[in-house]
């Protein structure tokens, strides 16, 4: 399939769904004219220093209310159903065909990519679009294979993303104008109505936190980085909450910002790029990530330009969730394999609107699962659409928008891995202290850096330690390098009566939230619950 290699107007259509169009499709096209052609089309412009600036118009986030899976006799007792939407498969044959139907007019692009590091457990994806800068945003987000292999590439994933098609609810079984469907059993994503690039990679995702549990690997919503001595560690948390900044270390290599899974070999990266927030991203606070803002091939979304093209990325005005979509190899200490071993420490990210969290903690085992399965965090605003502050949220897994089996699929893999290897688990607060959202302060990232190295190279460890008394997990009492006070969050407000109230709230909130899980953990988890442990400080 060499000749596929460039321009083409198939007669036979596009791979196994048979997508005929009279335009021109352009198939596994590099990065520069994808560029061009974008720029051309009127997609995009280049910024000043060569990136490539797109803006999604109404819809800045993921549309999390309009994405479905088809509910087939596959999927029926397979799927978390309180958790995922159902379309019927009459439903989704329809929205197919008329999808079909809308793209006979359009110009497609085409690219054959892998989700996934690890051979064994790769996804072959064909993702198919209408839009230039489409193509080279999931271009540089999943893993681009050597144009040898591209020879005989039979996908197992198909994702179709056409903006410009309008779903009918009434017609195709959905609840607006936008649609995500993902046929799990056809290996067919279809996106339709929006055009924000994130949900093409959300949507292999999905797809793989499907398939992977039932080979014994773990998929896991997380950055992950690993330390010169070989010490992989793991960081858990929805967007916004860290996963990218905090493991984007010059001092470690980058194995990936986001998706991962971890088997038998140890972790390996989904992806072969990263998709960082870039509100208020700053070169001093974050180079290497400001960096591959400057770089030929980089995607920003959203992001403002001054009157010389040069981005403002203090500018909120479209959104909050501005973003920039590279290559990994843009990251200068980046792995060129995307594997790694077993992970030697993991970190759960809460961004605590409450304020009432530490900085760090240590967990126990069976606090790592309790806290694993609740995913406290604050959405972060622009995430998904309609929020525009941050406000108090639970998503199981720190990724329940992601996760189509039940929680307990997932917490049961994690338990047995970090039971089996032997790791050691922290919760980290990227929130707030000395006050909840509105009157508090952030975290300051340096304090959350320092406590980092200290938890990944072993020092943290022989620390002294209290147990908290609302939590029940226990929290260094002293750190080199880091205000003593800080640790200490009901010492930093200035009503420590309003903090024990407003931690008394947010373990209440815990506690309610969990009782979903308590029939499918067993007693041990339970008793790592947040409660009243002690008397008040």
């Amino acid at each position: 399939m060499s000749e596929d290699l460039g321009v083409r107007n198939p007669s036979a259509g596009i791979g196994l769904y048979d997508l005929n169009t009279s335009g021109l499709v352009h198939y596994n096209t590099g990065e520069a004219e994808l560029i061009e052609l974008a720029v051309a089309r009127g997609e995009a412009v280049l910024t000043a220093h060569g990136a490539l600036r797109a803006l999604t118009g109404q819809h800045t986030g993921r549309s999390a209310q309009d994405k479905f899976i088809i509910r087939d006799a596959s999927t029926d007792d397979q799927i978390w159903w309180d958790n995922n939407k159902p379309m019927s498969p009459e439903s989704f044959d329809v929205l197919h065909a008329d999808m079909m139907a809308h793209a006979k007019d359009h110009d497609l692009f085409v690219q054959d990519l892998i989700g996934g590091a690890e051979q064994d457990h790769a996804l072959k994806s064909r993702v198919i679009t209408e839009y230039a800068w489409h193509a080279l945003f999931i271009r540089n987000l999943l893993i681009r294979p050597d144009r040898a292999a591209l020879a005989d590439f039979v996908p197992q994933l198909t994702v179709i993303n056409l903006p410009s098609f309008r779903a009918d609810p009434v017609r195709h079984g959905c609840r607006s104008e936008t649609v995500i469907a993902v046929n799990l059993q056809k290996g067919l994503v279809l996106i339709g109505g929006t055009s924000y690039a994130g949900e093409m990679k959300k949507s292999v995702f999905t797809a793989l936190n499907y398939l992977l549990p039932a080979k014994g690997v773990m998929p896991m919503h997380c950055s992950a980085n690993v330390g010169p001595n070989g010490n992989t560690a793991v960081f858990f948390g929805l967007s916004g909450t860290g996963k990218t900044t905090l493991s984007a270390d010059p001092k470690r290599t980058l194995i990936g910002d986001d998706e991962h899974g971890w088997g038998e070999n140890g972790v390996f990266n989904f992806e072969g790029g990263c998709y960082a927030k870039t509100i208020r991203l700053s070169r001093e606070a974050e180079p290497e990530i400001f960096g591959t803002t400057e770089r030929f091939g980089t995607v920003l979304e959203n992001v403002i330009l001054n009157q010389d093209r040069i981005p403002d990325f203090d500018d909120a005005s479209l959104t909050e969730n501005t973003r920039c979509a590279y290559p990994l190899h843009f990251i200068p200490n980046a792995s060129q394999t995307g594997r790694s071993g077993h992970p030697h420490n993991i970190i759960m990210l809460t961004a605590d609107a409450f304020g009432v969290m530490p900085p760090i903690a240590k967990l126990t085992p069976d606090q790592a699962m309790y806290h694993f399965l609740s995913g406290y965090t604050a959405k972060v605003a622009g995430t998904e659409k309609g929020i525009t502050e941050p406000e108090a949220t639970f998503s199981t897994c720190f990724g329940a928008p992601f996760m189509p089996r039940h929680p307990s699929v997932y917490g049961g893999l994690l338990r047995k891995l970090i039971h089996d290897q032997e790791v050691s688990c922290w919760l980290v607060n990227t929130g707030w202290t000395g006050g909840a959202y509105g009157t508090g302060q952030r975290m300051p990232i340096k304090a959350t850096r320092t406590l980092l190295s200290a938890a990944l190279d072993g020092s943290l460890a022989n620390a002294d330690f209290r147990m908290d008394p609302h939590f029940g997990f226990a929290v260094p009492m002293a750190v080199e390098g880091v205000d003593g006070a800080i640790l200490d969050p009901r010492a930093t407000w200035a009503d420590p009566v309003a903090y024990d109230a407003s931690a008394s709230r947010l373990v209440s909130m815990f506690v309610d939230n969990f009782t979903k899980f308590e029939a499918h953990v067993d007693g041990s988890v339970l008793d790592a619950a947040p409660g009243f442990k002690a008397a008040a400080q």
